[in-house]
C-alpha cells in the first residue's frame, strides 16, 4: 500500500492534536503563574536485550517441530557453552501453521511452518557478541536484534521530573522577580517522561563468514548508546 507524504502529514498532525486534547484545559487564575518545562536524564545502559527468531518448515506438521525442537536444544547448548542457564531466555510467540499454494484454483498444502521469537537479557555485554556469532554460526536463528535499556527505568523516569520541575520552578521564578512579585507554592503540575529505545541493528545473520573471523566485529570497542529519559512537566505556582 502507498501512503504519500500528506497523508503521512495529516496523520502526524492528527496525533499532535489528540495528543494535546489529552492534556487538561486550565483557566487563567488572579495571582498565579503557569510555566512549562522540560527535563533530561541520561544514563549508561545495564541490560542488552538480545532477541530473535526460531523459524523451521516441513511436509509434515510433525516434521516441522521436530526440526524446531532440534534448533532450540542447539540454541539451549550455545547459551550454557557462555554459562546462561537456558531459562533466562523466553519465548514471546510459538505457532504452528500450514503453508498453502496458491498457484491453482484450490489451495494445495505444500508444508507446514514453526515459528517462534526468543527474547534473552544479558547484564554481561561481552557475552553478546559471541553469543551471536555463535548462532550465527549454528544457523539456526533469523532476525537477530539488540537492544539496550535500564533495568529501573521508573528512576530514570523520576530524574528526568525533577530536572524538569527545577527547570519550570526556575522559569516561574524569574517570571516572578520580573514583575516585581515572589513565588507562592506549587498550585498544580501535570508531568508526560519519554524514552528512547535504541536498537542496534536488525538483522539476517549469514551463516559462512569463516574467513571474516579474525577481523574486529562491525561493534567492536564501540559503547552502547546512553539512554536518554526526557520529561515535561506543566506547574501553576501562585504569586506573592
Amino acid at each position: 500500500m502507498k501512503i504519500t507524504r500528506a497523508l503521512v502529514v495529516g496523520l502526524f498532525a492528527a496525533v499532535i492534536v489528540c495528543a494535546a486534547q489529552d492534556r487538561p484545559t486550565l483557566t487563567a487564575q488572579p495571582n498565579t503563574v503557569f510555566v512549562g518545562a522540560d527535563g533530561k536524564f541520561e544514563a549508561a545502559p545495564d541490560t542488552a536485550l538480545v532477541q530473535f527468531n526460531i523459524s523451521a518448515q516441513d511436509e509434515t506438521s510433525r516434521g516441522a517441530y521436530d526440526r524446531a525442537a532440534k534448533q532450540a536444544e542447539q540454541i539451549r547448548q550455545i547459551l550454557r557453552s557462555n554459562g546462561i542457564e537456558p531459562k533466562a531466555a523466553e519465548i514471546g510467540y510459538f505457532s504452528l501453521q500450514p503453508v498453502y499454494d496458491y498457484k491453482s484454483a484450490k489451495r494445495k498444502l505444500v508444508a507446514y511452518r514453526v515459528n517462534a521469537s526468543v527474547s534473552l537479557k544479558l547484564k554481561d555485554f561481552s557475552k553478546v557478541a559471541p553469543i551471536l556469532q555463535q548462532l550465527a554460526d549454528a544457523d539456526v536463528t533469523d532476525n537477530q536484534s539488540i537492544s539496550y535499556t535500564l533495568e529501573d527505568m521508573d528512576a530514570a523516569k523520576t530524574r528526568a521530573v525533577e530536572d524538569a520541575y527545577r527547570r519550570a520552578h526556575e522559569s516561574a521564578d524569574a517570571v516572578a522577580r520580573a514583575g516585581g512579585r515572589s513565588l507562592g507554592q506549587l498550585s498544580y503540575a501535570s508531568v508526560d517522561t519519554f524514552e528512547n529505545v535504541r536498537v542496534v541493528s536488525p538483522m539476517t545473520m549469514e551463516r559462512k563468514i569463516a574467513p571474516m573471523a579474525a577481523m574486529a566485529a562491525p561493534t567492536e570497542e564501540f559503547s552502547p548508546q546512553m539512554i536518554s529519559v526526557t520529561a515535561h512537566v506543566n506547574a501553576m505556582f501562585a504569586l506573592r
